[in-house]
C-alpha cells in the first residue's frame, strides 16, 4: 500500500472543485450578512481577533542540515518578518474563553518565483500556524459539510449526527484538543503547520517552538483582551523567540498527505531546526499598526515553489483564502498588498 501511495503523493477527490466552490460561496454570503452596508470595516472571516502582530526576525542559520537546504532554508540569511497571533473563533470573544490560536508568520525580503501568478515578483513568504498539531477535518466534501453547518448554528450536527454510525469522534477530538487548551501567553506555546508543504524534494510539516525562559501561569488580567496584555507586558521589555522546525514525510501511510486528522508520530520522523524566529523589545498595540495588520493577508500560498503547499486542506486555503480577503479589501475599499517591511508607525 505504501508503495502504491508514494511519498508526497497528492490525491485530489472527484468532488473538490464543487466542495471548494461551495466552501467559497458559504462563508462570503456569511461575510455579507454580518457586514451590510454601513457596518465597515469587513472583519477577516477567521480568525477576526488578533492578539498582536508583530516586528520580527526570521533568522535562517549555517547549520541547517544539507537534506534540508532548498528553498528559504536554502542559504544562512537574516530577513524581517511580520508574526500575527490571533484566536481561531470567527467571532471577537473575550480572551477568557478557550479557543484555539493562531500565528501567521510573514517573511520579508525573501527573493524566487512564488506560486500565485498574480505574485510571481513578491518578496514574501507566509507560514501558517496553530497551536494544534491536527486539523479536525479530513477531505473537501467534510470541510463543505463543516462549513455550512457552522453557518447555520448546528456544528455539533457535524460531528455528532442523528446516526451514531456516522459520528465523527476522532474530528471531534481534534477540535477539542485545540480549543481547550489553556493559553495564558500566545508567546510562550507551540504551533504547528498542520498541513504537508514541498521542501524541495521531500515533504514536510512546520512547527514553531517557543524559547521563552518562563511560562505565565494564569491570566495577567480579568479583561477581554488579556491575551495583548501579556504580550505587551512581555515585549515591553523583554523579547520572544521560537524555534522553526520541519519534520519530512518517511512513510506515506503513518505520515499521510490528505488526512490532516492525523499526527505525523515524532518517533518515525523528529522535528528538525532550520530557523529561529526572534521578536525584540517593542510596542506593538497602537491602532495605526493594528489597521496595517487588519489589511494583511496571510495564506500558505504565498510561498517560492519550493515550499509549494500540500493536501486537500491546503488546496481548498488556494480558492477560499484568496476570494474572501479579495472580497474584503473590495467591501472595504482598502488596497490589498504586501508589506515592505519599511513600515513605521
Amino acid at each position: 500500500m505504501g508503495s502504491e501511495i508514494g511519498l508526497g503523493a497528492e490525491h485530489e477527490s472527484p468532488d473538490e472543485a464543487a466542495a471548494t466552490a461551495d466552501i467559497l460561496a458559504t462563508i462570503l454570503a456569511q461575510m455579507d450578512h454580518d457586514h451590510p452596508p454601513g457596518v465597515r470595516p469587513v472583519r477577516r472571516d477567521q480568525p477576526p481577533k488578533a492578539h498582536g502582530c508583530v516586528r520580527a526576525e526570521f533568522v535562517v542559520g549555517d547549520d541547517v542540515p544539507g537534506p534540508l537546504r532548498h528553498g528559504l532554508f536554502r542559504e544562512p540569511g537574516v530577513y524581517s518578518a511580520w508574526v500575527r497571533f490571533s484566536s481561531a473563533s470567527t467571532r471577537v470573544v473575550p480572551d477568557s474563553k478557550r479557543d484555539a490560536h493562531g500565528m501567521a508568520v510573514k517573511v520579508l525580503g525573501v527573493a524566487g518565483d512564488k506560486i500565485l501568478p498574480e505574485e510571481r515578483d513578491e518578496t514574501t513568504q507566509d507560514f501558517v500556524l496553530a497551536n494544534s498539531p491536527v486539523f479536525f477535518v479530513r477531505s473537501a466534501a467534510d470541510n463543505a459539510q463543516f462549513v455550512k453547518a457552522f453557518t447555520q448554528g448546528r456544528a455539533t450536527s457535524f460531528f455528532l449526527a442523528w446516526n451514531p454510525l456516522r459520528w465523527r469522534l476522532h474530528e471531534l477530538k481534534n477540535l477539542l484538543r485545540a480549543t481547550r487548551q489553556r493559553v495564558f501567553n500566545p508567546l510562550q506555546i507551540q504551533y504547528w503547520s498542520q498541513t504537508p508543504y514541498r521542501l524541495g524534494p521531500h515533504v514536510v510539516k512546520y512547527s514553531a517552538r517557543s524559547l521563552s525562559a518562563k511560562s505565565d501561569r494564569a491570566a495577567v488580567s480579568s479583561g477581554p483582551n488579556a491575551l495583548e496584555e501579556a504580550m505587551v507586558r512581555q515585549l515591553k521589555a523583554g523579547n520572544a523567540a521560537f524555534s522553526f522546525m520541519v519534520q519530512r514525510q518517511v512513510d506515506p501511510v503513518r505520515m499521510p498527505i490528505e488526512d490532516p486528522t492525523i499526527v505525523w508520530d515524532e518517533a518515525l520522523s523528529p522535528f528538525v531546526k532550520v530557523a529561529t524566529i526572534r521578536i525584540p523589545p517593542q510596542t506593538f498595540n497602537s491602532e495605526e499598526q493594528k489597521n496595517f495588520a487588519e489589511n494583511l493577508s496571510f495564506t500558505p500560498w504565498h510561498a517560492l515553489t519550493e515550499h509549494r503547499p500540500l493536501g486537500n486542506a491546503n488546496r481548498i486555503r488556494r480558492a477560499v483564502y484568496q476570494g474572501v480577503s479579495t472580497h474584503r479589501h473590495t467591501l472595504n475599499q482598502a488596497a490589498r498588498h504586501e508589506p515592505s517591511g519599511d513600515e513605521q508607525f
